[in-house]
């Protein structure tokens, strides 16, 4: 079982508040991915729930206080940028000052703004810019080394009996998104295909020089590598399968092909929404589980995607839907839910248990506890 152990397998700082307030354990709401503002689990709380995993998090060495959406205190790294907006709510700055990403007044995340790549049209425009890419998932508000990151994998394995799960992220899809605009790299893929060769080629080799020191500093040390890439919508996958294999599936051979020589530790990828088209592709170039299996997305039902790859992926997700159940529910609809899934995803084994992605804001926390107790008692 797991909570937290990727930031797509967590809780939102508020909802942490709320369960570290009702559990009577944790000391500090630290906020490891402002995007999501997804909170860093403590280890009282990680026994409290019994989980089994733990995450290897990039993270700053100092931090400074924060104070959520709805007033309840946290801690985000000393180094981010983030300004008010005389509108309301809040900026992120990258480090040239422009604004990186927004959240406006009564929202609860942060949504990426002008994308530093937007007006790219010819390859050297990709070169012009690569610093941008070579700072991609590792922004300098981030500030470990690998000589840190190697002590904390370290002392994880030794001290925490906990699986480790090393979050690499290293997106190369979601990335291009982020980088040139999502409406205009989707066209880049379709009418563009030089532009979009160019960048998520450059792309690779710039995370290239970030994998090859990562995991030598971590690798004897974790269980598991996580990366990164939205491939998925709640009706299909955002490419068709010919499309994914010609523009991006040779850029995902390769990075992960290199950290799994490099490692020789299975991936993990989080990908959300329906990848049921993609799965046979993600299996050849080395996946060995998904994350967050959103199961109401088309064809991710529970026994569909058991009966047709239970024996080649572990399915590490789905145990309780959050589009619908583990907020709307009630703690009994939450169980029940749970037995459901368990009963699914368990037979044979392959199966960690967690909600479909985070635990969001609005969650009773008797229906994170109902989720819990409800696996407790399956295991």
């Amino acid at each position: 079982m797991d909570l937290g152990a990727s930031e797509s397998s967590g809780i939102m700082g508020i909802a942490y508040n709320n369960l570290r307030s009702h559990l009577g354990r944790g000391q500090r709401t630290q906020i490891y991915d402002i995007s999501q503002v997804i909170a860093k689990v403590e280890e009282p709380v990680l026994d409290r729930i019994g989980a089994d995993a733990v995450p290897l998090l990039i993270e700053p060495r100092r931090w400074k206080s924060w104070t959520l959406q709805d007033g309840s205190p946290c801690e985000i790294p000393e180094g981010l940028n983030i300004t008010s907006r005389e509108e309301g709510g809040w900026e992120i700055l990258r480090d040239d000052g422009t604004a990186a990403a927004v959240n406006p007044a009564g929202s609860y995340y942060f949504d990426p703004i002008n994308p530093p790549l937007a007006d790219a049209s010819v390859p050297q425009d990709i070169e012009d810019g690569i610093e941008h890419l070579r700072s991609f998932d590792w922004p300098s508000c981030m500030d470990e080394d690998y000589e840190d990151l190697g002590n904390k994998a370290r002392c994880l394995h030794e001290e925490t009996g906990r699986f480790v799960v090393a979050n690499l992220w290293v997106h190369v899809f979601a990335a291009g998104q982020i980088l040139r605009g999502f409406e205009n790299f989707m066209m880049d893929l379709a009418a563009d295909k030089a532009l979009a060769h160019r960048l998520m080629g450059r792309l690779v080799d710039c995370y290239a020089e970030r994998v090859i020191p990562y995991i030598d500093a971590v690798g004897p040390y974790v269980d598991i590598i996580q990366v990164n890439d939205d491939l998925g919508t709640q009706n299909g996958p955002q490419l068709s399968p010919a499309l994914y294999r010609e523009m991006v599936k040779p850029y995902h051979a390769r990075l992960w092909g290199m950290i799994k020589k490099r490692s020789s530790k299975p991936l993990l990828l989080h990908s959300c929404g329906s990848l049921y088209d993609l799965l046979p592709d993600l299996i050849e170039i080395g996946v060995d589980a998904i994350n967050p299996v959103q199961v109401m997305a088309a064809n991710m039902d529970g026994d569909l995607l058991k009966r047709e790859f239970g024996d080649a992926l572990t399915f590490w997700g789905g145990g309780c839907d959050t589009q619908h159940v583990l907020g709307g529910g009630t703690p009994e609809d939450v169980r029940e839910e749970v037995r459901r899934r368990c009963d699914q995803f368990a037979p044979g084994g392959g199966f960690v248990f967690c909600q479909v992605h985070n635990i969001q804001p609005d969650v009773p926390v008797e229906n994170i506890m109902a989720m819990y107790e409800a696996f407790d008692e399956l295991r």
